[in-house]
């Protein structure tokens, strides 16, 4: 069957050099990071670090899970989506062994030599395989990442060109993995129908089929990190995003108040964010908030990112339910259309979700 994202034609240009090699290169000679890399932005942007009141929510799954403390830990987590849009899962229950093989099959495959890595490589205005997105011209600003996107459910529709022979198990392991992911996707959904006070089904049914795809992201070490940027700020185009941290360098940072807050990971939690697609859904209730990642002078971060997304060929707007007692806040667009807009927006913060509001 054919792949949803061999169905969406994207005019990415091609983009071949690699920023490990850029990475290592200016590392040895001791050049100045290329022009096409540097990001003035980073050293103005006010940051937040440990200040009191900035404290990422952490969910417990076992408590949503849990008749006893099911109530509270739900409201908890309607309150993190409401007011952060980002939070700490712990007691996710994920299997803890496929999630070490899963970062170990990771690791190893940004280590291999990028010609066995570019066996892999995104084609032209393709979507899946290592590389870059969001490249559009010559002149554009670049993201100092090197990535691996796959679509990995519905299981029949991904296609095996993409997906890494090498190290051996890290067909296995991704698998394994993207079902775990695709469980805890599920209970989430339904807590937070329960919150929302709509149908579970309802809520479902707007990602029938369970559309997964995962990005996995290597940020080289940059000695000028205060030059670059790893992910440019920007919103997810999805329904809900589960990143893993595959090492222990940190770098996420999400837009809060105003600034810049630098997120740290708690050993073993999944962060959770809110896409656009669960807020339109929602109706502005739940937020999908600005992030971006920055670069660590020393040390290489490697993550993986699940996105759980609403099918392709779709309507996406307000659920019905809640405008029962409240207006519509966006529009209702179709599946194609969205997806569109979103990349063709270049992964430029909110822009693409602010145009999509009724009411401006």
């Amino acid at each position: 069957m054919a792949n949803t994202f061999d169905k969406l034609e994207v005019d990415f240009i091609d983009q071949d050099e690699s920023v490990q090699v850029v990475a290592d290169t200016i590392g040895s000679s001791g050049e100045e990071v290329p022009a096409r890399y540097v990001r003035p932005e980073v050293e103005v942007d006010p940051v937040i670090v440990d200040a009191e009141g900035y404290s990422l929510p952490v969910i417990d799954l076992s408590r949503l899970l849990d008749p006893e403390f099911s109530e509270e830990e739900t409201a908890e987590l309607g309150s993190a989506c409401e007011d952060w849009g980002f939070f700490q899962l712990v007691n996710h229950g994920v299997d803890e062994g496929w999630m070490q093989q899963t970062k170990s099959d990771i690791t190893e495959f940004f280590r291999l030599p990028l010609q066995e890595k570019m066996a892999v490589a995104i084609p032209p205005n393709g979507m899946q395989g290592f590389g870059h997105h969001f490249v559009f011209s010559k002149e554009q600003k670049l993201d100092w990442v090197d990535l691996l996107f796959l679509s990995t459910r519905p299981v029949d529709e991904r296609n095996m060109d993409f997906w890494p022979k090498k190290p051996p198990t890290f067909r296995d392991s991704l698998d394994k993995y993207s079902q775990e992911i695709a469980n805890v996707f599920a209970k989430l959904f339904k807590s937070m129908a329960f919150n929302l006070g709509v149908d579970e089904e309802t809520l479902l049914r707007a990602f029938k089929g369970q559309p997964q795809s995962v990005r996995i992201n290597h940020y080289p070490p940059c000695r000028q990190a205060d030059k670059v940027l790893g992910l440019s700020p920007h919103t997810d185009g999805v329904g809900l995003t589960l990143l893993l941290q595959v090492n222990d360098v940190q770098g996420l940072q999400i837009r809060k108040d105003g600034k810049w807050f630098a997120v740290q990971n708690l050993p073993g939690a999944i962060i959770v964010n809110v896409g656009d697609v669960l807020e339109i859904l929602t109706n502005g209730k739940y937020k999908s908030i600005e992030h971006r990642a920055v670069i660590n002078p020393d040390k290489e971060r490697i993550t993986i990112a699940a996105f759980h997304s609403a099918p392709l060929f779709c309507t996406i707007g307000p659920l019905q339910e809640l405008l029962m007692t409240d207006e519509a806040r966006y529009k209702t667009v179709d599946g194609v259309e969205f997806t569109k807009g979103y990349f063709a927006a270049k992964l430029e913060g909110r822009r693409y979700l602010e145009s999509l509001k009724l009411g401006r």
